[in-house]
């Protein structure tokens, strides 16, 4: 059993997006682990595993338009299902 379920990735689209201020919102205010935010100013590939993904897509919505969602269940795809 994973401790952190879902594989949430995204990207970002908007003005003056830090990767640091990403990353540090997501250390202090969502549990999980894995966490990927690399980009520029104006496009952000996220990556983390949560399992609450709800959470990271508000946050991330908050910033700017997010696109190219993907949230896949590691349990399901650990036991050989889709994901």
């Amino acid at each position: 059993m994973l401790e952190y379920r879902y594989d949430t990735q995204l990207l970002i689209e908007g003005k003056n997006l830090s990767e640091d201020a990403i990353r540090d919102y997501f250390n202090n205010n969502l549990d999980g682990d894995c966490l990927l935010a690399v980009g520029d100013e104006e496009l952000i590939k996220i990556h983390f595993h949560t399992n609450e993904p709800w959470k990271v897509l508000e946050y991330c919505r908050s910033l700017g338009e997010i696109f190219d969602i993907v949230v896949e269940d590691m349990e399901r795809q650990a036991r050989g299902e889709q994901g």
